[in-house]
């Protein structure tokens, strides 16, 4: 395990898996600066890693998967528009990161998942959330307002009906809603949060990395605004696929009655 952020952000990596935990439970895993600067430099180093299939986002203990951002440095780091930007600065590296990430990203939730966490959630590709677990954005509560982009997310989530809803109101909703509204993709019992996670995401880590990066990139781009959309990456993505020696294997793998060994190239 690799320690980041003084040991509020954690790293390990085991059978293809990155596991990525935000380690401050005492405040509910609240985001701080550092936090997101942590956050960044672990990307970075799961992007760089060919051993890294996908990565699995988790809050430590029991309680939260991340509360949101850390009110306590609000006063010093958002106390106004100015200071806003500046915090922006701060953490959008930690943010466009996460946003880009070009492997699989998979939110774990359990406990409380508000604010800008839900907004982390927001930018996984898969969401799987224990049963107890809540979801909400109180930011008209505390006399702020989220950005355009986390407001697209949601919107391309949940519609514009359910994402007025949750934004006008700040009230929460339990994982139930949370998937009936699909928010998230799957709720399960706390007891077995883990081992589906783990589930899925070996799942994953098993199949054509080059396979698993064109089907990614093809859905980011499908819910991008139009003016945004860029066809060509995908289309190289693909190419690759179809050249590849994970194709040959998969191909061989079949006709032998076997399961594939991918490695990515």
């Amino acid at each position: 395990m690799t320690r980041y952020a003084d040991g509020r952000m954690l790293a390990e990596m085991e059978d293809g898996v990155g596991l990525v935990t935000f380690n401050q439970p005492e405040k509910r895993n609240a985001m701080s600066v550092d936090m997101w600067e942590g956050l960044g430099q672990i990307l970075d180093a799961f992007a760089d890693d060919d051993r890294v299939r996908v990565i699995v986002l988790t809050g430590a203990g029991s309680k939260a998967f991340v509360s949101g951002a850390d009110i306590s440095q609000f006063e010093k780091t958002r106390a106004d528009s100015n200071a806003q930007g500046e915090y922006d600065k701060l953490t959008s590296a930690g943010r466009a990161k996460l946003a880009d990430f070009p492997k699989p990203v998979i939110a774990r939730v359990r406990g409380y998942c508000l604010g800008g966490g839900l907004g982390i959630a927001m930018q996984a590709d898969i969401r799987i959330a224990a049963v107890d677990s809540e979801f909400g954005i109180p930011a008209a509560r505390l006399g702020i307002a989220y950005g355009y982009e986390m407001v697209r997310k949601l919107v391309s989530l949940v519609g514009p009906s359910h994402a007025r809803m949750m934004l006008y109101t700040g009230t929460r909703i339990n994982a139930t809603e949370a998937e009936r509204i699909g928010l998230i993709n799957r709720v399960v019992a706390d007891e077995d949060l883990t081992d589906v996670v783990v589930d899925i995401a070996r799942a994953i880590a098993d199949n054509a990395p080059l396979s698993i990066r064109a089907a990614k990139l093809t859905v980011d781009d499908l819910v991008r605004p139009d003016r945004d959309r860029n066809r060509e990456p995908i289309e190289a993505a693909v190419a690759a696929c179809f050249d590849s020696a994970d194709y040959r294997e998969g191909r061989t793998a079949f006709m032998e009655k076997r399961p594939s060994r991918f490695n990515g190239r």
